[in-house]
């Protein structure tokens, strides 16, 4: 098994190239690439069914034992993030397909497959890696794919859109590699067990420093506030097939390293105060941001920067319960982000803008595409029985069974996100799809049913109901999804098993 770990970052790396190779057989291309994707899905399954009962898989590239070599490690956590990733990107690159098919899309399908397989094997690596460094070449494959997605089909907005996410990104990255370089002065190594093992023994002041560096980091790639104004410049400009994964995965990625970070290496009770005001300042005024948006992208990436704010204050709560909230919110959030971000690049074919100033009547033109909207929408604003209220009810009767003022402060501002969430969504819902259609709404999806590009919007169609109807998956197995989120977040506080997995037994 441990064998397999290689494969999500080695399979999309071999299936880019080749898919380059490919780039005048663009059937051939498209063949290549969701091969490439089905395996990783298989694999990451998998990986999944064999970490489930808490066991962690690590592999050492080359043979070097740790913490000399490349350490790639798979535990319920990043089994269980590396399933779901994969899932979502199958099913957004066949949404690609489809629009390509369709002639719906100005982006160079002939380019896009190699640099979204590369986004994949850097994704897969930021959940695999087990130092550092690695870590840090994961994210930089992922963002480096990013500035050239972001830039497809090029406007002067996303251009625009695109410089100020590659500034804040390299800002990031040249203070990550300074953590890195810090760890390393200080503990002789990177690899995140050894690490974890050495920085027991250091002084209380080094680590709260380090531990804080690190939540500067990953917190800009997570847009978490006040680090967030990057990411409604950027992922509303963006087609759709980019920032429907942009949306679902490059943000949980680095809410992923925070909590490995955070758990593993500093896991410490006077950080908690400090999660808990960066998630109350990430709720509010992500969700105030989405109030006041007419543009249905920007409304759904504000309040995809508040709901991040939901993941930071789990973790704030330094408890088996309050993380495996996290956990559960986690795979809620990717699905459904994912399935919304695809439903607006549906209405823009119908309308040709997202707009709400110049929309009404949707539900008369397309009545599918209503029910596509309303269910995630329903689930994002955590309306029960959707995954979105089980995700809020795991995290909610966890900080009632912590207490303390801090953490009721907290919980009082995760309440008042949701009902504002509530709000915001259904302005959405009412403003958007009821009324009478305008004229050029009606024009638009007579002249999409006459074209020639009916079989790519099916396509289209099909992968997005495929997302929606994910999200209602996690909502009916919310019983053992939250069984294996309980098994991960135990391992993740408890860290021996990962240690032991990596470095033997007796290592700590």
């Amino acid at each position: 098994m441990n064998v397999l770990l290689a494969v999500p970052v080695v399979v999309p790396l071999l299936g880019a190239a080749a898919a380059l190779l490919m780039r005048r057989a663009p059937r051939l291309q498209q063949g290549v690439a969701v091969a490439a994707l089905a395996a990783v899905v298989a694999v990451t399954g998998l990986l999944l069914r064999a970490t489930a009962d808490g066991t962690v898989l690590a592999g050492q590239a080359g043979a070097w034992r740790a913490p000399l070599g490349i350490t790639v490690v798979a535990d319920p956590l990043s089994a269980l993030m590396l399933a779901v990733s994969a899932v979502v990107l199958l099913v957004v690159q066949l949404f690609a397909i489809g629009q390509d098919i369709a002639g719906l899309s100005r982006a160079m399908p002939q380019v896009f497959h190699p640099i979204y397989l590369v986004l994949t094997a850097g994704v897969c690596l930021s959940f695999l890696a087990g130092d550092l460094f690695n870590l840090f070449v994961g994210f930089e494959m992922m963002l480096t794919a990013s500035y050239a997605l972001i830039t497809q089909a090029p406007t002067r907005a996303r251009v625009r859109a695109s410089m100020i996410y590659t500034v804040v990104s390299l800002t990031s990255s040249i203070l990550f590699l300074t953590g890195i370089a810090l760890v390393y002065g200080l503990t002789g190594t990177v690899n995140l067990a050894d690490v974890a093992v050495k920085l027991g023994s250091a002084p209380e002041e080094l680590r709260m420093v380090l531990a804080l560096l690190f939540l500067v980091v990953f917190g800009i790639k997570a847009a978490l506030v006040p680090m967030h104004f990057w990411l409604p410049d950027s992922y509303p400009v963006a087609i759709t097939r980019i920032s429907a994964i942009f949306a679902a995965l490059l943000t949980k990625v680095a809410v992923y390293a925070i909590i490995r970070t955070q758990t593993l290496l500093f896991g410490r009770d006077d950080i908690t105060a400090v999660l808990l005001c960066i998630a109350v300042a990430t709720m509010v005024v992500g969700i105030f941001g989405a109030m006041v948006q007419d543009d249905i992208n920007r409304l759904m990436s504000f309040a995809l920067v508040s709901h991040i704010g939901f993941m930071i204050f789990g973790l704030g709560l330094n408890s088996v319960a309050g993380l495996a909230g996290v956990i559960v919110y986690l795979v809620h959030h990717i699905v459904v982000q994912a399935g919304l971000f695809l439903v607006n690049g549906l209405i823009r074919q119908y309308v040709g803008h997202s707009s709400l100033r110049a929309m009404r009547g949707l539900n008369t033109v397309s009545p599918v595409l209503s029910v596509y909207f309303f269910l995630p929408a329903m689930s994002l604003a955590g309306l029960p029985p959707m995954s979105g209220f089980v995700a809020k009810a795991a995290l909610f009767q966890a900080a009632v069974g912590a207490g303390g003022w801090p953490v009721y402060t907290a919980l009082a501002a995760g309440v008042a996100t949701s009902l504002l969430t509530v709000i915001a969504v259904f302005r959405v819902w009412v403003r958007g799809f009821w009324g009478t259609p305008m004229p050029d709404m009606v024009e638009a999806r007579e002249r999409l049913k006459r074209g020639s590009h009916l079989g790519g919007l099916r396509v289209m169609a099909t992968m997005t109901g495929v997302m929606v109807a994910a999200g209602l998956a996690v909502a009916a197995a919310a019983g053992p999804l939250s069984e294996l989120a309980f098994v991960a977040a135990h391992d993740l506080l408890n860290g021996s098993a990962y240690i032991e997995a990596v470095l033997g037994e007796g290592a700590r």
